[in-house]
């Protein structure tokens, strides 16, 4: 009989028990304003991280190092965005009080809510951390307050001033822009500044989100909203290496659409960030 693989992301087979870090796919689209399909990235990953090593000759680590869960995906209501943000809060939260790190794979960038909300539960004074094109800021979007153009806004409401940290945004009405101005910590375009937003949050809880269309379009067409002025590969690493150093309590990776790469470089580009972003935060505490 043949050997089967299994359905989990690289490796990451660890029991949930015996996990530091909690790997799950929200599969949710169903606000997108642009192109869908977002909620297939999480399958994805899964399916091309077979054509990709454990180790990082990055940071000389390996996935069997480190315990990490890949818990599969949850079964959202795709029509009720409500009702979708509750499953994700809900299942954050059990990860958050079992002293774990919850991973999200999206989806669309409305995600992220579900598991700031479930944070904001159980860590005082909790920041957000986003790397993305986009301010997210919009308090609606025709009419409608629950989208992935306003998640941020959204994100701000629970948490209030200064405590959102955005980099790479190169897109958004001027309204987002001038609300940033007096609510949110925004940098347009790179990551300048985050050294010292790094410093000033060391003893911070953070919440870290990743909106894949913060790198360019020339690199990662597979997005659902392609912004073109976005950031390099390396460039996003060294970001990440940096943030990893923070008190991340969870975090998502959104917004990959792998139809729309029919090359597959977008999803292995996905891949190799969820690992790196894995082997940076696993095993902390041994270094």
């Amino acid at each position: 009989m043949a050997n089967k693989l299994p359905k989990v992301f690289l490796g990451c087979d660890k029991a949930y028990d015996d996990a530091d870090i909690i790997l799950f796919g929200a599969p949710f689209d169903s606000t997108t304003s642009f192109r869908p399909g977002a909620r297939f990235a999480s399958s994805a990953v899964r399916n091309d991280s077979f054509g990709m090593e454990t180790y990082s000759p990055y940071i000389d680590k390996d996935i069997g190092e480190i315990s990490v869960c890949d818990d599969g995906d949850l079964e959202l209501p795709i029509g009720d965005t409500d009702m979708t943000l509750d499953e994700i809060k809900g299942y954050a939260l059990g990860i958050y009080r079992d002293g774990k790190i919850p991973f999200m794979i999206g989806g669309e960038h409305l995600v992220t809510l579900g598991s700031v909300l479930a944070a904001s539960e159980v860590y005082e004074d909790l920041r957000v951390i986003q790397f993305d094109a986009h301010a997210d800021l919009r308090d609606n979007y025709l009419g409608v307050g629950l989208t992935h153009a306003g998640v941020m806004r959204r994100c701000f409401d629970i948490l209030g001033e200064g405590k959102i940290y955005q980099f790479g945004i190169r897109s958004g009405e001027k309204e987002e822009f001038e609300f940033a101005k007096n609510s949110t910590i925004l940098t347009k375009f790179d990551f300048t500044g985050l050294d010292e937003v790094v410093e000033a949050l060391k003893d911070k809880p953070v919440y870290f989100t990743l909106d894949l269309d913060i790198l360019d379009p020339s690199c990662f067409p597979g997005t659902g909203t392609p912004e073109a002025g976005g950031v390099r590969f390396n460039d996003l690493l060294k970001a990440i290496y940096k943030i990893s150093k923070l008190n991340i309590v969870g975090l998502d990776v959104t917004e990959l659409c792998p139809v729309y790469d029919m090359s597959g470089c977008s999803t292995q580009t996905a891949c190799k960030i969820i690992r790196e972003l894995l082997l940076s935060l696993g095993g902390k505490d041994d270094e």
